[in-house]
């Protein structure tokens, strides 16, 4: 939700002396031409990544956070996915955060992307804790510096707070879409490589926790010192190496 295609380059670099490796940004962000539509749904993101695997051939997928619900989805309904792994998938086994998610999109729709982040940071529930804890206007601010400071200074290869907001109504909708149906993957079929970051939100653990009942094939990695970024260029918080060691392991078998 918070990057595009440029925050794993360092991941798939690590990986691309042992494969191809293909990095497409999802609706909405980056280098797609689309915009959000309100009819979107995980459907549309799973149509998308069969289009890739169909034009390149591939039959290993990855996928982070929203996009771990997208692969997990896609390994129940693509044949073309052979093996899966998957960092983090956001399930909320409580309850999904319909109010909140309700509130960012009006935040959104409003063109109030400081007030819409502000909501998010609690939704996903990343960052320091602290800030959960802070008043939804306190959060507005600091949000408010941090879009005032990117446009001031650029963000180089990276996508500019401001304009990654909106995008991320696709994320949420992928997450009321199936962040509370955990039960739906007992019918994967491939294998799935279950992996995330000692340092990551608790409810992230229990939904990988979850997931390792209730998939017919899984195994799971756990990294010290990793959190929900654990994948992306280290110059985003990121530490992609021993992930992608495990995962060039993990799809040579």
């Amino acid at each position: 939700a918070f990057g595009t295609a440029h925050n794993y380059d360092t991941f798939a670099k690590a990986l691309a002396s042992d494969f191809t490796v293909y990095v497409p940004d999802r609706r909405g962000r980056g280098l797609s031409p689309r915009e959000f539509t309100a009819d979107h749904s995980v459907d549309r993101d799973v149509e998308d990544l069969g289009a890739v695997l169909e034009k390149t051939g591939a039959h290993s997928v990855f996928g982070l956070s929203s996009g771990a619900l997208i692969t997990l989805e896609a390994a129940r309904v693509l044949p073309a996915v052979h093996k899966a792994a998957v960092y983090e998938p956001p399930f909320y086994l409580e309850g999904v955060p319909v109010k909140e998610i309700s509130r960012f999109n009006g935040e959104v729709g409003e063109g109030k992307p400081d007030a819409a982040m502000a909501t998010a940071i609690c939704i996903v529930k990343v960052g320091p804790p602290i800030l959960r804890f802070v008043p939804h206007s306190i959060r507005r601010m600091g949000v408010r510096s941090t879009i005032s400071d990117e446009k001031k200074k650029g963000t180089g290869q990276y996508a500019h707070l401001v304009d990654l907001v909106p995008s991320m109504r696709y994320d949420f909708k992928v997450v009321l879409d199936r962040g509370g149906k955990v039960d739906t993957f007992h019918t994967v079929k491939p294998e799935v490589l279950l992996l995330g970051g000692d340092k990551s939100p608790q409810y992230l653990k229990d939904a990988l926790s979850a997931l390792e009942k209730i998939l017919p094939q899984a195994r799971r990695i756990e990294y010290a010192g990793l959190d929900h970024s654990g994948v992306w260029n280290p110059n985003r918080g990121g530490n992609p190496d021993p992930v992608a060691q495990s995962l060039k392991a993990y799809f040579k078998e």
